[in-house]
């Protein structure tokens, strides 16, 4: 799974109880479900070319989804005809993943967020740079990611940094990376919060999201049946996580389905999250 992200990365031109999670009435639940979303990376294998990209757009919107976070697209379609096809299925784009806004860099991103109309850029954050392994390379980061910021806020954008199982690996000094750059960051810079990294990294997702409190408004929901790194993904709700503790917990404006890898049908199993996420709260 590593090797492929980094292989499709690199060919392109994201114990508490029901009884604690969202007190909403019945009139609002289409509120609730306004807040799911889906990574369009899960499906990057089924969109080869336009019409791929329509049909697959087509579908999530059948499914319920309304909202999408995007990735990287194959170099035969442009990140403005992605958004009209987009648009076309009547899904949004809440968050985009995005390279640092460095050098060429910025310039894309400034593409992305008009093709899309959407101003929440996300630092996807792979693959894992050394300067995870030292309190002083993350400070390093910090400065960086604040430096990335200027560049994200003057052109009316966040940004936003998502996180895999090393930012949340203890260093020698007894620090973890995330929290250490909670603390350093400028206080506008945004956590898209992975919980099943998070839990592979052996936290509890929703202890930290806790801790994160509105820092954290993006959440991908993942699940798995193993604790591991490389494993396939299954439907939500069907693994390990304990979604309705997380979503509790946190102070989330989307919860974004996402899947590395599926052990079933990727499509089944899209369709399946969407409900169980649907009905958490009913």
């Amino acid at each position: 799974m590593l090797q492929s992200r980094r292989a499709f990365l690199g060919a392109m031109g994201g114990a508490l109880g029901l009884a604690g999670f969202y007190k909403v009435s019945s009139s609002a639940q289409s509120d609730v479900k306004a807040q799911i979303a889906v990574q369009l990376y899960s499906v990057r294998d089924y969109i080869q070319s336009e019409h791929d990209a329509a049909e697959v757009f087509g579908r999530l919107s059948a499914m319920g989804y309304r909202n999408v976070e995007t990735a990287f697209w194959p170099e035969n379609l442009s990140i403005s005809r992605a958004g009209q096809l987009l648009r076309e299925a009547g899904l949004e784009v809440i968050s985009a993943h995005v390279e640092l806004p460095i050098g060429d860099e910025r310039e894309t991103m400034l593409r992305i967020a008009e093709a899309y109309k959407c101003t929440r850029m996300v630092w996807h954050g792979w693959p894992m740079d050394e300067r995870y392994r030292s309190a002083e390379g993350v400070d390093e980061l910090t400065e960086l990611y604040n430096e990335c910021h200027e560049f994200a806020s003057q052109n009316g954008l966040t940004l936003y940094l998502h996180n895999h199982w090393w930012e949340f690996e203890q260093l020698s000094d007894g620090s973890l990376p995330y929290y250490r750059l909670l603390e350093g960051l400028n206080a506008d810079i945004l956590f898209e919060t992975d919980t099943w990294w998070t839990l592979v990294a052996g936290l509890n997702p929703a202890t930290v999201l806790k801790d994160f409190g509105s820092r954290a408004p993006l959440l991908h929901i993942k699940d798995g049946a193993v604790i591991n790194t490389e494993g396939p993904m299954v439907a939500i709700g069907t693994g390990l996580q304990n979604f309705p503790a997380i979503l509790s917990a946190a102070a989330a404006d989307y919860w974004i389905v996402e899947f590395d890898s599926c052990e079933t049908d990727m499509f089944e199993a899209l369709a399946s999250s969407y409900i169980y996420l649907s009905e958490l709260s009913n």
